[in-house]
């Protein structure tokens, strides 16, 4: 109510929002503002993108029912969640390469969660390092997301700086292990992580830069290849996205050399629930598990100690025809009992659908697409409005 008064009290000095409040709309002029390849990067889903839609009709599907004569004039969004009150159900989805969508990126976001109050939860594939995002924060909630890689020196190495800079809470990804055939990038031929983009976290880790310097030369680095306008147009944006002087890292192989072990480091392929020992021993954090669908896996997160579940299928990213995230909580929520929160992530576009996600036995939901889709048009003050 507070924010729609807002909005109607401007217009009457002629202000109007700052970005559409329709999320459909939000999308079609950040859409229109970005280019196509950074668009098709944060919208785009698996295949046919079947899981995107599903995610949607999900929540169609399900209708609120509302009751009269009900006492509302004193209402509190407010949740406690591992011991932080929390002004609303909602955090910031970790999401990657935000320098897609605005020049300040992760750091704009986390200006506005700050203002908010809400978490966010940093990227392990950021554009800004997670400290000057923590720096940017005061004493704002915020969690880390971790995407395991293969040397387990380096997610010890994660862990630690999020434990530095004061996260709360560690969000393993567990549905990326491989990346999703993800039909708008292959069609532009476009990968931004190939071009240096989104991997500041590992660019400003000691672990990662200590692996580079003892790294031998990747065979694509000796390789003849023909030099192209795209090719230099790609060595140009990996020379600004890498620590230091832009020239200088023009007349260096350290951009490329990066981009090249971030490539061959990223993301393990044989994670299995017995990994999950490692990381508990070395942290207190809560630890949430992200991507879970089935009630057997949320079980076994039981089993193993953890925190707390993330009901997810990564915005419909990773695998095409998979199982709306909304129709899968009932079971997840069933399955744990009360024991852990669980939270949703997937295809969340407004209060109505939060709403329905909490009725449904969510604690919080993750908000992702939209403030994307709002910094792109905005930055941080759009960020702060949706």
């Amino acid at each position: 109510m507070q924010r729609q008064a807002e909005i109607y009290t401007r217009g009457v000095a002629g202000t109007r929002p700052l970005i559409p409040v329709d999320p459909r709309r939000l999308e079609a002029a950040a859409r229109a503002r970005m280019t196509p390849q950074a668009f098709a990067y944060v919208a785009g889903g698996a295949g046919s993108e079947s899981t995107i839609d599903a995610n949607r009709a999900a929540f169609e599907r399900h209708r609120i029912v509302p009751r009269v004569l009900c006492d509302v004039s004193s209402r509190s969004t407010a949740i406690e969640l591992f011991g932080r009150r929390l002004p609303a159900p909602l955090l910031l989805a970790p999401i990657g390469v935000l320098e897609l969508a605005h020049r300040e990126a992760d750091l704009a976001v986390a200006r506005a969660a700050a203002t908010l109050g809400v978490p966010m939860i940093f990227s392990n594939q950021a554009s800004v390092p997670m400290e000057r995002c923590a720096a940017a924060m005061s004493g704002s909630p915020r969690w880390f997301q971790l995407y395991w890689s293969k040397n387990n020196e380096l997610v010890e190495s994660f862990v630690r700086r999020a434990e530095r800079c004061g996260c709360e809470a560690i969000v393993v990804t567990l549905d990326t292990t491989m990346l999703g055939w993800r039909a708008r990038d292959l069609d532009l031929a476009y990968l931004p992580f190939l071009r240096g983009k989104g991997i500041a976290q590992y660019t400003s880790d000691p672990v990662f830069s200590a692996m580079l310097a003892g790294a031998a030369p990747a065979p694509a680095a000796t390789a003849k290849r023909r030099v192209t306008l795209h090719s230099l147009r790609a060595l140009v944006q990996m020379a600004r996205a890498y620590p230091g002087s832009f020239w200088a890292n023009l007349r260096s192989t350290a951009p490329l050399a990066a981009v090249q072990h971030f490539t061959a480091t990223y993301s393990r392929t044989n994670l299995t629930w017995d990994d999950l020992r490692f990381l508990r021993e070395r942290t207190k954090l809560p630890i949430l598990l992200k991507g879970v669908l089935h009630r057997d896996d949320a079980r076994r997160a039981l089993e193993h100690g953890l925190d707390g579940i993330v009901v997810s299928n990564h915005g419909g990213r990773q695998i095409d025809g998979e199982i709306a995230a909304l129709d899968a909580l009932p079971g997840i929520v069933a399955a744990v009992a009360g024991r852990i929160p669980v939270l949703l992530d997937s295809g969340v576009r407004g209060g109505a659908d939060v709403v329905k996600a909490l009725a449904l036995g969510a604690r919080s939901v993750l908000i992702g697409r939209p403030y994307v889709y709002a910094l792109a048009l905005a930055g941080e003050p759009g960020v702060v409005e949706l």
